[in-house]
């Protein structure tokens, strides 16, 4: 396809068609057009709200402190002065990369210059009795949270089932509402595929403290319900915890059926480049469901499939500049957040088991990094209620610093000094 051109209306090539209307695809929309590029693009959004924010669904919106109204991730004049087309309530059905065209619910068709795949990814589902029974949540959607919010108000017990951040931030937004909280985690630890035990462990202790009751090592049974409402759940070993609502926090997979009936290479998501391009012409997948090739780091995997807002925006960003002919792939550090009762955990980077960990700061009193340290230089950090050096930490991870245990446990030693030599 190609990019920015002067060709009038009656001869400007097939649109680009994005098939995602949340981050990913806004973003490559957006970036597209900051570039110049002016070929047709139409956006289609299987559900009926324009493109919004997802992290404050299990933060902000659940905890009461934001509106659904205040989630949207651009104005109401964006599409229209950004000449892209918005279809929303539209569901792509079959791709036929031969022939370039999609194919949607509807019975129609698509034909497409360029086609990005930005279909994100779902809940998992749990695979036990009573798991349809009503009162039973999932938190990925802003209907599924309304949903919740809705059910809040009849409800004084709530379980939650698994201790992944949605598990967590859920909780804690929960317990602020004034619910009694129990979190259920088959693993002994949480957050075990995400953080190293010492941040894990930490962030149990506060939730702990601020009122969940965490019952880690349990497997679930069944849900236990009465007139077709929820009303427990039966753990493995045969005890039953009261409730009147369940939130599922079992994690997500990728939306990458449509790759996958077309013969498009898949595996944890849609296999693409650093720039987002799959293995089939014309055909490119951003976001949640893209598994990208990373830039070669010893110890680290040459693929991740990275659920977050950053990776989303700067894979999208990395495309655009693909199709605006100035290919620039993205090659900074990973980072992501959680919102926790007065908690802000900020991450950057991957940590790895082996790496050396160093504190900087003061655990107890709620303000401290983590730095972890691989072959000399720093290829993590989280940092509790410490904005600043999670900035300079992004910085410091990406250049790949040099730096010792001792200057970062040393909190005289001004970090800027490192990142000023990047």
């Amino acid at each position: 396809m190609n990019p920015a051109g002067s060709a009038s209306s009656s001869s400007r090539p097939p649109p680009l068609v994005i098939v995602g209307a949340s981050y990913a695809g806004t973003q490559l929309a957006d970036s597209l057009r900051r570039l110049g590029y002016d070929a047709p693009i139409i956006m289609l959004g299987d559900e009926a709200h324009a493109p919004y924010q997802r992290p404050p669904l299990s933060k902000g919106l659940l905890s009461g402190k934001s509106s659904a109204a205040s989630l949207a991730l651009k104005g109401p004049d964006f599409f229209r002065e950004q000449d892209i087309e918005l279809r929303l309530g539209t569901r792509a059905v079959a791709l036929d990369p031969g022939r370039q065209t999609l194919s949607l619910a509807d019975g129609s068709a698509l034909r497409y210059g360029g086609l990005a795949l930005a279909t994100g990814a779902r809940c998992r589902t749990l695979a036990l009795p009573g798991a349809s029974l009503a009162g039973v949540h999932n938190l990925r959607t802003l209907d599924d949270a309304l949903a919740l919010d809705a059910a809040l108000s009849g409800a004084s017990r709530a379980c939650i089932i698994g201790g992944g951040f949605i598990g967590l931030e859920a909780a804690a937004a929960l317990t602020g509402r004034g619910l009694k909280v129990t979190l259920i985690e088959t693993h002994p630890q949480l957050l075990a595929r995400r953080l190293p035990a010492t941040m894990a462990c930490y962030l149990e202790q506060k939730q702990r403290d601020g009122g969940v009751d965490i019952r880690l090592g349990q497997g679930v049974r069944q849900l236990r319900g009465a007139a077709g409402r929820v009303t427990g759940v039966e753990l493995a070993d045969g005890s039953v915890l009261d409730c009147d609502l369940v939130v599922l926090g079992i994690g997500v997979q990728p939306n990458d059926e449509l790759a996958r009936q077309a013969g498009i290479a898949c595996d944890n998501g849609i296999l693409t480049d650093a720039l987002g391009r799959t293995d089939a012409p014309h055909v490119y997948a951003i976001g949640d469901v893209a598994n990208t090739l990373q830039p070669e780091v010893p110890g680290m995997p040459r693929r991740l499939r990275l659920e977050s807002i950053q990776a989303a925006n700067d894979g999208a960003r990395a495309l655009a500049s693909a199709l605006a002919g100035r290919p620039e792939p993205y090659t900074g550090a990973p980072w992501f957040w959680s919102d926790q009762f007065a908690l802000k955990l900020q991450m950057a980077g991957l940590a790895l088991p082996g790496d050396e960990t160093v504190i900087r700061g003061d655990m107890a009193a709620d303000r401290f990094s983590v730095f972890y340290l691989r072959n000399g230089r720093i290829a993590a950090a989280h940092s509790i209620n410490r904005p600043g050096e999670h900035m300079l930490s992004r910085k410091l991870i990406s250049a790949a610093i040099p730096a010792t245990p001792e200057m970062l446990r040393d909190e005289s030693f001004d970090l800027k000094h490192l990142a000023a030599s990047a």
